[in-house]
């Protein structure tokens, strides 16, 4: 019985991975790769972390510090001549995939959170907003406990714009005013 999907071996588990790691704009973890690359219901995990050290042996992707992966020129030549061997619904699910993971890392560089904790048991919760010229906004502000320190600092990174927006519109208001 013929297997469905685009995935039948290990070289086109090896063509997919270096199809989303030439689109993707940051270094990759294993998980990841995988989730981008999960486009196919025949692509396993173990497939992934079994083409991944072979791609590196081979020079085709190149291991970074904190066990993140990107591509090398190699893998980026090889990987182009070999793009036509996806099958092209497996291509575009994969191309919005690495289109999302990049757009969340490159938000999640704007937005930054950390608790300090403080004497007596409450948290401080840190929370930063940058663009591409700098910090746009620091807020701090006191939890009474860790679980809601964290809810807080979880908040701000999905809702920082909206923070940031309502805190300028609040502001600016007041100025016309006076």
């Amino acid at each position: 019985m013929q297997r469905l999907g685009f995935i039948h071996d290990m070289m086109d588990v090896k063509v997919l991975i270096l199809y989303v790691t030439a689109r993707s704009q940051y270094p990759m973890t294993v998980q990841e790769i995988y989730e981008v690359s999960f486009q196919d219901d025949c692509l396993s995990y173990f497939d992934v972390c079994t083409a991944i050290p072979e791609l590196v042996k081979s020079g085709h992707l190149r291991e970074l510090e904190g066990q993140k992966y990107e591509i090398t020129e190699k893998g980026r030549h090889d990987g182009e001549l070999t793009a036509d061997s996806i099958a092209y619904t497996v291509k575009q699910r994969a191309e919005n995939a690495v289109a999302r993971f990049n757009r969340q890392i490159r938000r999640s560089s704007f937005v930054k959170t950390h608790i300090q904790p403080r004497e007596g048991g409450d948290q401080t919760v840190v929370m930063e907003l940058y663009d591409t010229m700098g910090s746009l906004m620091k807020l701090e502000l006191v939890a009474p406990d860790q679980r809601q320190a964290l809810r807080l600092s979880k908040l701000f990174e999905n809702k920082a714009e909206d923070v940031y927006d309502m805190v300028m519109t609040v502001l600016l208001e007041e100025e016309d005013e006076v």
